[in-house]
Order: structure tokens, then C-alpha cells, then sequence
């Protein structure tokens, strides 16, 4: 029985799992994997990773030094156990993520980064396996333009959400980018309620496909990947864009539901359009971060986004901080 989630590679989209959780990306046998502070922190509370805890307990206790760099070392080696499991379930790539307190810090971004490819090689696992996901601001995909250009580290621009910062990743070279499709009807649900957002007239969708085809038009090869969805019918209308990443409950509507998935995007036809006009963002700060303060939901998204992996991620090394205390 052919099902929609099979429909829906059937149109050339990569499938990635939205998960921390890699007992259950088997499954659905995506590509890659993507993970974030939420997800690690919701996969770390479950019984069966109490095993990945106590590894990253005894590297952070094996690093020395006080408790607060024994808590940072044990929290990206937490980071590292994860990704390290999911790659072996998977054929691809898997994102691990920047602390998001690093969001406005281009050479802190940088050096963890490096640090975070450093463990997974120490674990045997090369950096061509890893997308180091970084926040879309302009700290961050100047972090990123450098990483792809001198260190040939592979960077997920993640938290986007507006025109400006899709541009300006693209002109970074960046490998691939993650707009956040349902954040993005969030946003209009609650600013700008009593319309019906669905199908096409979800504005999440139209910022994908916006983007989708502003890349193929002139060529960029950094990789759309719409994420963050809050039903399978914004996937649905996706059907064709590079990669989705998808959580497990998605997932599983997909892989039960039997309905074709026609495509949507088509990069060729993309290509060959003349929709757009050219604009340049990545050598103007000024007018990147005009135009991200001009879009309202992109500026109140990015921040709020930042803001609750940064508590995520602070509960993670509290967490941390307690083992390596006891």
C-alpha cells in the first residue's frame, strides 16, 4: 500500500524526522535528522537516555576544571551522544544546534561550532555527517558565510522566518536553511485573526514557496527545508520544496493516510520563471536588519524562537549541573 508519506518523496522532497527522541526515527526512514534544545531536553527526561546523561556526565567530569565548565563540556557532549545515535540509524546528515545564547555573537558562534566538530570527530564521526544549526541573525550568517567559506563546516540556518534572512543566507553560501512554516501561522493566527489560513493561503506556506522560488530563479543551491508544521496539510502544499523536516506525530498521519501528494513546487519551472526582482542583503547590515524590524512576525518569531531554545537549553545544563554534583 503506497501512503502519503511515500507520495510525498515520490515528488523528490528529502524527508528528515524532527527529533531528539531516535527510537522512534527508525520508522520513518528519513534521510536526515534535525534536533534542537527542546527536543534533546524532551528526549533526555525519558528513562531509555539515561545512558547518553551519564556519558556526558563523566566527559564533563574527565574535562576538570569548575562545575560551570564541567556543565558546558557535558552539555555539548550531550549534544554529540545524540547526534552520534541518530547517524547510525540514518544515511544522512543530522543538525545539532549552536547554543542559541550565542545568537548575536559571530566568533562565539564560530568556536563553538569548531568545538562541536572536534567531539563528533573525536567519536569517529566526519563533519561532511553534521549540519551546525545557528540562529538566522546577521551574527549568525556571518558566523555561518565563514564557517562554509574557511572551514568548510556545514551550517542549517534555523529560526527563519522573513525574505531578508532567506536572501542573505543564500548569498552566504550556507548549506541549507530551515523557515519555520507553522511559527509563521502562529503568528498571523494571533496577530491577525478571522482569516481561514489553510492550503495555499497559509502564510507559512507562501514563505517557503516565496523563498523556494526566489532560489531556483538565480540559482542558489543552499537547500530549502520547511519545518515547524502544525498539520500535514502545510506539508502537503510543500510537496516538491528540497527537504521537510517533520516530527513523529506528522509522520505517523502520513505514513496512515493513503491520499496521493500531488507536487507543488517544481524547481525547474522555478528556475526558468522571472517573478522576482534581484535584491542583496549579506554586505548591508543597515538594510538586513531594517527589513527583518519591517517584517513583524519575522522580528517577533526570531526573538521568541531564541529565547525559548535559550531556556531549553538552560534547563538541559541545569539538569547536567545536578549529575555532576551528586
Amino acid at each position: 500500500m503506497t501512503t502519503s508519506l511515500d507520495y510525498l518523496k515520490q515528488t523528490g522532497t528529502v524527508v528528515v524526522s524532527d527529533s531528539g527522541d531516535f527510537e522512534s526515527i527508525d520508522v520513518y526512514k528519513p534521510q536526515d535528522a534535525t534536533t534542537n534544545p527542546s527536543l534533546i531536553l524532551a528526549a533526555a527526561n525519558k528513562p531509555g537516555y539515561a545512558r547518553l546523561i551519564d556519558a556526558a556526565v563523566k566527559a564533563g567530569k574527565s574535562k576538570g576544571g569548575d562545575l560551570d565548565a564541567q556543565t558546558n563540556a557535558a552539555m555539548d557532549r550531550l549534544l554529540v551522544e545524540f547526534g552520534k545515535e541518530i547517524l547510525a540509524i540514518i544515511p544522512g546528515r543530522v543538525s545539532t544546534e549552536v547554543d542559541a545564547r550565542l545568537s548575536f555573537d559571530k566568533e562565539g558562534t564560530k568556536a563553538k561550532a569548531k568545538e562541536l566538530i572536534a567531539l563528533y570527530e573525536s567519536v569517529g564521526i566526519k563533519k561532511e555527517r553534521i549540519l551546525i544549526k545557528i540562529a538566522s541573525t546577521w551574527e549568525g550568517i556571518q558566523a555561518a558565510r565563514e564557517l562554509e567559506r574557511d572551514d568548510g563546516i556545514h551550517c542549517n540556518l534555523t529560526l527563519l522566518f522573513g525574505f531578508a534572512q532567506a536572501v542573505a543566507c543564500a548569498e552566504a553560501g550556507v548549506t541549507l536553511i530551515s523557515p519555520f512554516v507553522g511559527r509563521i501561522l502562529d503568528w498571523y493566527k494571533k496577530n491577525k485573526p478571522g482569516k481561514d489560513y489553510t492550503g495555499d493561503e497559509d502564510p507559512g506556506v507562501q514563505s517557503v514557496q516565496k523563498i523556494f522560488n526566489y532560489y531556483k530563479q538565480y540559482g542558489y543551491k543552499t537547500i530549502v527545508m520547511g519545518a515547524s508544521f502544525r498539520n500535514t496539510g502545510e506539508i502537503k502544499s510543500l510537496a516538491g520544496v528540497d527537504f521537510l523536516t517533520i516530527s513523529p506525530a506528522l509522520l505517523e498521519e502520513l505514513k496512515n493516510d493513503t491520499s496521493l501528494v500531488p507536487k507543488k513546487l517544481d524547481s525547474q519551472k522555478a528556475a526558468a520563471s522571472q517573478t522576482f526582482s534581484k535584491v542583496s542583503y549579506v554586505d548591508n547590515e543597515a538594510e538586513f536588519r531594517w527589513e527583518l524590524l519591517e517584517d513583524q512576525m519575522a522580528f517577533d518569531k526570531l526573538h521568541e524562537g531564541i529565547k525559548k531554545f535559550a531556556e531549553d537549553g538552560a534547563t538541559l545544563k541545569e539538569l547536567l549541573r545536578k549529575k555532576l554534583s551528586a
